[in-house]
């Protein structure tokens, strides 16, 4: 759709779509996915961002207009279908004890921790199970896209930080896992394609042909799960900081990410700077509640200027 963020929100609330597919990837999305959300669609949400920086605020508006809203990222949409169907409330409600994200490592799972300031954009892109935009590939690659959807499960399922856990699964197949306080744990588990919660979710809460290739269980390898490396994977603990931190803290993290991994893309700094980037935006930046969309867009602001000034200073 061209028109920029004004056309997108027009489309995104235009009488005649029923059902939104929100997946503009980064802070962009915020505007146009909240503009179907006030229209009272069907939304169909690929965007963390968008819950990331204004998660109480986009909550109280899905509400207030009583819109749907479906996880489409596959460890989300894997959470979903673990969950009992239909039902709302706190996970302790509904007997559950803890959300397991899966996530691949990315490509640098087991390259040594001092070679990871060497590393390049391409190396970073090349992702081994799924074939994604640089962005979100260089994410998963450091690891804050898990970090983003730690914040986004929390209130996609009204879960506290507490409740969700991040494991290391390499393989892609088991997508995420609940477990329930009788001991069960539930997984979704498919091959890496996108097209199987996408289908999920245009077709809820009946099922259609996707297309994905059957999952041939005998001939899988064994399933590896480990857990998050915190010196490998500083971001992670970046994230769960800023979770902690208060309202703007989410959005001070997610706009000093983007624009610390654009710099890393252009080759303005190392793969190792992106985490020290995001830490220095934290430590600079207050924490409070914005009282409303207004002030997330100027924290937003904000957080990109000192960004860009910390990697002025590297």
């Amino acid at each position: 759709v061209l028109g920029g963020e004004a056309g997108l929100c027009e489309v995104a609330a235009a009488t005649e779509v029923d059902t939104v597919v929100a997946g503009i990837v980064g802070a962009s999305g915020l505007l146009p996915t909240l503009a179907a959300v006030t229209a009272g669609k069907r939304v169909l949400l690929a965007n963390k961002e968008a819950l990331v920086m204004a998660g109480d605020l986009f909550m109280r508006e899905l509400r207030r207009h009583d819109a749907e809203l479906l996880p489409l990222d596959s460890e989300h949409n894997a959470i979903f279908q673990c969950l009992p169907a239909g039902v709302c409330g706190r996970p302790e409600q509904l007997g559950v004890r803890r959300i397991l994200l899966t996530a691949s490592g990315g490509p640098f799972l087991d390259t040594p921790v001092e070679a990871l300031a060497g590393v390049t954009p391409e190396q970073a892109c090349a992702h081994p199970n799924w074939d994604m935009g640089r962005k979100i590939s260089v994410d998963s690659a450091t690891m804050m896209n898990k970090g983003l959807e730690l914040i986004e499960a929390c209130y996609l399922f009204d879960a506290s930080p507490a409740q969700v856990e991040i494991v290391i699964h390499p393989q892609s197949i088991v997508h995420s896992m609940v477990e329930y306080l009788d001991g069960s744990v539930l997984a979704q588990l498919g091959n890496p394609d996108m097209r199987t919660p996408i289908a999920n979710g245009l077709a809820w809460p009946e099922r259609i042909e996707s297309g994905v290739t059957p999952l041939d269980l005998v001939s899988l390898p064994d399933l590896r799960f480990d857990a998050p490396d915190p010196e490998r994977f500083p971001c992670l603990s970046l994230a769960r900081d800023a979770l902690a931190g208060g309202r703007s803290l989410p959005v001070y993290l997610n706009a000093a990410n983007e624009v610390a991994v654009q710099a890393f893309l252009q080759g303005a700094i190392r793969f190792t700077d992106i985490p020290r980037v995001i830490a220095a935006t934290l430590e600079a930046g207050e924490s409070c509640d914005p009282a409303d969309l207004d002030e997330v867009m100027e924290q937003d602001r904000w957080a990109r200027s000192v960004a860009e000034q910390r990697i002025g200073a590297l």
